[in-house]
């Protein structure tokens, strides 16, 4: 068992406890004591009544209520650490990142988008053509990202003076791109959305730290609207991270955000 920091919980998906009888716990340490410290077993006891079992009761044993499983007698239960061993290879063993995290959307690949993978991949390439296949993959993400807005339905009248029902788009949208390679899919979002806002956020990448702030440039009515976050490369995800929780200190509902990563 260790101490449960409130931090940590935030970032674990499965939390199991191994829990051993307190007279088998005792026995180990009274051995451990005497055999390898050279204490004399009522010194041991003094101090487990004094300190340790309170020190248990207050801090370890609580942790409990935050277990999804509990297994009894610890390292002996090879049946139960048999099946976490399992379970774990099974979760590594799935590659389909929409399975595990439901709010990720992945575009479904076709041979074209397949192909010009291919190319922007190729070392041969020249700049030109890098850029231009590279600006088609933004624009599919983009057109997709945008798919995933809250629309209303609406009614208009066509030429003929038919009405046709459709929907209407989100009116509150703005981008927001992370310095500098984030600017690279600004031409694709403003050729999606006439006259749509744009924000900069600068974040100083050092090391795998990445959590230095530098500069931000954002929409007064940021709040009120829905944030299309730019970021083509994604490395450690601690600069979407950072960028993430500055727009939600803005004020921007977490729902509120989509992340487009090529």
């Amino acid at each position: 068992s260790s101490f449960l920091l409130s931090w940590v919980l935030t970032v674990l998906g499965f939390i199991w406890q191994f829990i051993i009888d307190a007279d088998v716990r005792l026995a180990r340490r009274i051995r451990r004591d005497t055999v390898e410290r050279g204490r004399d077993v009522n010194s041991v006891l003094e101090q487990y009544a004094k300190f340790v079992k309170p020190a248990f009761d207050d801090f370890v044993l609580p942790s409990k209520k935050y277990a999804d499983v509990i297994i009894p007698r610890g390292g002996d239960n090879h049946v139960a650490i048999d099946l976490i061993v399992q379970h774990i290879r099974t979760k590594l063993g799935e590659h389909d990142l929409c399975k595990i995290y439901p709010n990720v959307y992945v575009i479904q690949s076709t041979f074209q988008i397949r192909g010009m993978h291919t190319l922007i991949r190729d070392r041969d390439i020249s700049k030109h053509d890098f850029v231009f296949y590279s600006d088609r993959l933004i624009r599919l993400v983009v057109e997709h990202g945008l798919g995933h807005l809250p629309f209303t339905e609406k009614q208009v009248i066509t030429p003929t003076a038919s009405i046709y029902t459709g929907v209407d788009f989100c009116k509150k949208l703005c981008g927001v791109s992370i310095i500098r390679s984030g600017e690279s899919m600004e031409n694709a979002l403003r050729a999606c959305c006439k006259g749509i806002k744009i924000g900069k956020i600068l974040i100083h990448r050092d090391g795998d730290d990445g959590k230095q702030l530098i500069y931000e440039k954002l929409p007064k009515d940021i709040s009120e609207r829905h944030v299309l976050l730019l970021d083509p490369v994604l490395g450690t995800g601690n600069s979407a991270n950072q960028a993430i929780e500055l727009l939600i200190q803005k004020g921007v509902p977490e729902s509120h955000i989509i992340f487009l990563n090529l």
